[in-house]
């Protein structure tokens, strides 16, 4: 070997080796198995759920408290005290996540990680999480980074005056990138709108599901749209940001103003001297990033948003004080030393006037961001800011609340709380359900159920319709509270609503006359069809069942929110609503990781309910059988029967011959054809394809089936 050659591999990874490089446009499964729990450094056994409720939290509220105002010599406190950095940590957290998809959130403590850890909008973020290890160490398992980067920002408020709504406990960290989310298809961060990668289309529509309005910001460009200052734009652009966050105007404007009536920004200094992002730091530098070796880079010397200046008289208080200077004051635009555009006020009274961070006798000007000016200019943020202006309790209690809702939005439904704080009324966006009935006769509700004159077909797809709206990635969805009859979703067209309408007439009355919830019985509905189609197969099964579903009602759903559920194409149930410039089979992976389910469950889910025959309005693609409505595993056998051929059709459409013959056996789609080209998928297809597998095969889709229907029942996790 040449002494000059390196015998080992070089960087993380070897891109040679992988194979997305070399083939760019091959599906990518990774997205399913992201997690694997060869990356969690805890024991198999932990379960932080129930380690953290031996969590002291008396004590932790006092090491927070203390913590806000004990300032490093390496990261001083601005005016002694770190609120201000602690409740942006916890907004950037939770200000990800997007209704669109539920994805994004403080739930998982992804901010550790890239790419959020190197954003540019969450600039020296890295400092908040480490002014927090001593607390993290001393608390240990019972005190996971999610909840404590979310709880850090709400006993920052309260240690400033703000009476808090309420949190709870209970976010799991994850150990490495979340490789799911879509952040946007640019490749520089903060690029302006247009171009190839632009997030924007038409008169500024911002493409689904992001909510941010540029790569790499949280929200909205605090300059103004494109860095131009204009706050009527800014005011639409966060009107649709926030929109997707789940928040409507009035919650917008209590966020905007509560998050800047504390803290200040920072950028009087040179951005220059600014260096890399975490991610891209020395080796040296342990993780930080946005250091200054070139001149002073701390206190009142930092260079964050390179916008100067607190928004507020003493931005250490909760008060009014945001709204008296905004309302109070004409304002005009200014450069910060930094250069960022900024607002300031128009002779405003040194008593007005907050102190520098580090000189308490030296008055400075205060600033307003183009967001902030958005509040004042637009009509409607206008009315509501004179609103919380002349009743701070009313303010404090909007905010308190929009606060909460932003801290926990992804957490997930109420039974997932945890801790001593955790508020006792029931809010909507919670999507409450009552409890369920538990103590009816399960094999009477059964008997009944194969009683009726309701196929196979309808069975499990109705149950599978009212499971399938779950999203792991905010906790929503599925089939616990039987949704799935309320007015919004009987109309979704991806239900069938005259096939629904049928079958719901009938589980309904069984319902009624045993005790049983609609929920409960819709699941048992499926189960007795998955096990008449096991008998068929020659299999006696019996599909596993926990009772206790409750039935939500209309005055408990907000079916706005709603709306972002209504499926608009479904693999497992080979449709699409309209073609998309996304594959079928990548929408397919997509709600798979949305449901929670691995490669081996997508597979096997795909086989049965093809041969069971549950396609949208009884489609024939993919139904590779002579026995359809039984359990058998010949949608494999004849996916991988090398005595036929594969003849494309249209868009999306396929032919089966018989190679000899030529004669059409069959039809198919992308996503029934990708089990046989994928080389990873054709490896779990095989594996069902085999004569020894069909007792297999039909134990794993009862499995996997059974996980689906329970995926939302908390209550039994």
């Amino acid at each position: 070997m040449s002494n000059n050659k390196c015998p080992v591999m070089h960087g993380g990874a070897t891109t040679t080796n992988d194979a997305q490089v070399w083939w760019p446009k091959a599906l990518n499964l990774e997205i399913l198995h992201q997690h694997d729990t060869k990356t969690n450094p805890l024991e198999e056994n932990f379960n932080y759920r129930e380690a953290v409720k031996s969590l002291d939290v008396d004590g932790l509220k006092k090491d927070l408290v203390a913590l806000m105002t004990d300032s490093q010599p390496w990261w001083p406190a601005d005016w002694g005290h770190y609120g201000g950095l602690m409740i942006r940590m916890t907004w950037h957290a939770a200000g990800t996540y997007r209704i669109t998809d539920g994805r994004g959130g403080a739930a998982s403590g992804s901010q550790r990680f890239a790419p959020l850890n190197s954003w540019p909008d969450n600039a020296n973020l890295d400092k908040a999480r480490r002014l927090l290890w001593p607390i993290k160490k001393k608390y240990g398992n019972k005190l996971s980074w999610a909840d404590l980067i979310a709880y850090a920002g709400t006993m920052a408020y309260e240690s400033m005056g703000l009476d808090t709504f309420g949190f709870a406990f209970g976010r799991e960290d994850i150990w490495h990138p979340e490789k799911d989310i879509y952040w946007g298809s640019e490749r520089e961060w903060l690029a302006p709108s247009g171009g190839e990668n632009s997030r924007y289309s038409g008169e500024r529509d911002l493409e689904n599901p992001l909510a941010a309005v540029m790569m790499g910001l949280i929200y909205v460009n605090p300059e103004g749209v494109d860095g131009k200052s204009d706050p009527q734009k800014t005011a639409n652009d966060m009107r649709v940001t926030f929109e997707r966050m789940a928040m409507n105007d009035e919650e917008t404007v209590a966020l905007t103003a509560g998050g800047h009536t504390v803290g200040k920004a920072h950028g009087n200094g040179n951005g220059d001297h600014v260096e890399e992002d975490p991610e891209a730091a020395n080796i040296e530098d342990q993780g930080f990033g946005w250091l200054n070796k070139t001149s002073r880079g701390i206190g009142r010397d930092t260079v964050t948003s390179g916008i100067e200046g607190a928004w507020t008289t003493n931005p250490t208080q909760w008060d009014n004080g945001f709204f008296d200077l905004l309302l109070n004051y004409d304002w005009e635009l200014k450069k910060s030393p930094a250069g960022a555009t900024q607002w300031e006020p128009i002779n405003i009274k040194d008593e007005h006037k907050p102190v520098d961070a580090e000189d308490l006798t030296t008055p400075q000007n205060p600033m307003m961001t183009d967001a902030d000016m958005a509040l004042k200019v637009d009509p409607e943020y206008r009315k509501i800011s004179e609103k919380f202006h002349s009743d701070q309790a009313y303010f404090s209690e909007v905010f308190a609340r929009a606060w909460f809702k932003l801290t926990h939005r992804d957490l997930g439904p109420k039974a997932r709380y945890i801790g001593p704080d955790v508020p006792k009324e029931e809010l909507i966006w919670q999507d409450p359900i009552p409890a369920g009935n538990t103590s009816y006769d399960v094999a009477t509700v059964k008997a009944k159920i194969a009683a009726t004159d309701l196929t196979i077909s309808e069975l499990v797809t109705t149950a599978w319709d009212s499971a399938r709206t779950y999203r792991n990635s905010d906790k929503r969805g599925g089939a616990n509270g039987s949704r799935i009859r309320l007015t919004q979703q009987k109309s979704w067209e991806g239900n069938e609503p005259a096939r629904l309408e049928k079958v719901l007439t009938v589980l309904e009355v069984i319902a009624a006359e045993t005790g049983a919830s609609i929920a409960d019985v819709i699941v048992l509905a499926g189960n007795v069809g998955i096990e008449q189609s096991a008998k068929a197969a020659g299999f006696n099964t019996t599909v596993p069942f926990t009772a206790g579903r409750g039935d939500a009602d209309e005055a408990t759903t907000d079916n706005e929110s709603f709306e972002v559920l209504e499926p608009i194409h479904d693999g497992f149930r080979n449709w699409q609503k309209q073609h998309y410039s996304v594959t079928p089979e990548e929408m397919l992976l997509d709600r798979t990781q949305l449901m929670n389910l691995t490669a081996p469950e997508m597979t096997v889910l795909i086989g049965g309910m093809r041969v069971i025959g549950t396609n949208f309005n009884g489609g024939k693609e993919g139904v590779f059988t002579d026995t359809e409505g039984a359990l058998t595993n010949d949608f494999f056998v004849n996916l991988t029967d090398m005595n036929n051929s594969w003849v494309p059709t249209g868009r999306n459409s396929y032919e089966i011959q018989d190679t000899a013959t030529k004669v059409v056996k069959w039809t198919a789609t992308r996503v029934d054809l990708v089990f046989g080209s994928n080389s990873i998928l054709r490896s779990y297809a095989e594996v069902y394809a085999q004569d020894d597998n069909k007792e297999k095969f039909v134990n794993d889709f009862v499995t996997a089936w059974v996980k689906v229907m329970n995926a939302d029942r908390f209550d039994i996790a």
